[in-house]
């Protein structure tokens, strides 16, 4: 990705948390010299040189088709908005847009299938986990020709990342004064997503004047 060092994200352990946090990720392949995408919440494990990241894929997906071992990237898209130049103090200046990002890559290999249950079981216990409320939901309560026909519809992958790189682009490369607009013109909206941009903003600027 295109990354100024004003956006980078040096601490690894940051990126790995965003990829977990923002795990439904965009699964880019070629095949057949044509590029396919894919979307597909995704399993971060630690090992190799960056990480692991598991997912599965319905088998008529033609992304399913992958051949062992080609390269894939993904990409994991945390908040983004819109920021007006109207919240700038600075003057001349034009609209752009904040965002968080993490682009991995790496080459795949398809999972067998107790690897496959493991990943399934993992990623509903994780995402459950985040729910309040009743009982958590789990695989064992699916019967045992329900859950193997579920199987035999699915691929299972596993990428082992050569790279894994984040940016925060949080208006870094603006006056202090300007990103302390940008943050209470964002908080003036309902919108989720605007406000999870100032959150951010406001952790990447702790220690400034804002």
């Amino acid at each position: 990705m295109y990354n100024p060092a004003a956006f980078k994200i040096t601490d690894s352990a940051s990126v790995e948390e965003l990829v977990r946090r923002h795990s439904f990720a965009t699964i880019v392949g070629i095949i057949d010299g044509v590029a396919h995408l894919a979307y597909a919440p995704t399993l971060f494990l630690p090992g190799g040189k960056c990480g692991r990241v598991q997912f599965h894929l319905a088998s008529a997906n033609p992304l399913a088709e992958v051949q062992q071992g080609a390269r894939l990237t993904l990409s994991f898209l945390g908040p983004h908005t819109y920021i007006s130049p109207r919240w700038y103090k600075t003057s001349g200046q034009v609209p752009t847009w904040n965002y968080v990002a993490v682009e991995a890559a790496g080459h795949v290999r398809r999972l067998r299938t107790d690897e496959l249950k493991s990943q399934l079981d993992l990623l509903v216990t994780q995402n459950e986990a985040r729910l309040s409320g009743s009982e958590p939901w789990a695989l064992s309560q699916l019967s045992n020709d329900r859950f193997e026909a579920l199987l035999k519809a699915i691929w299972g992958f596993e990428v082992e990342l050569e790279s894994l790189e984040g940016k925060r682009k949080l208006s870094q490369n603006r006056a202090a004064e300007d990103a302390a607009g940008a943050i209470v013109g964002l908080e003036t909206t309902d919108d989720s997503a605007s406000l999870a941009v100032a959150q951010a903003m406001k952790e990447v600027w702790v220690g400034s004047n804002i």
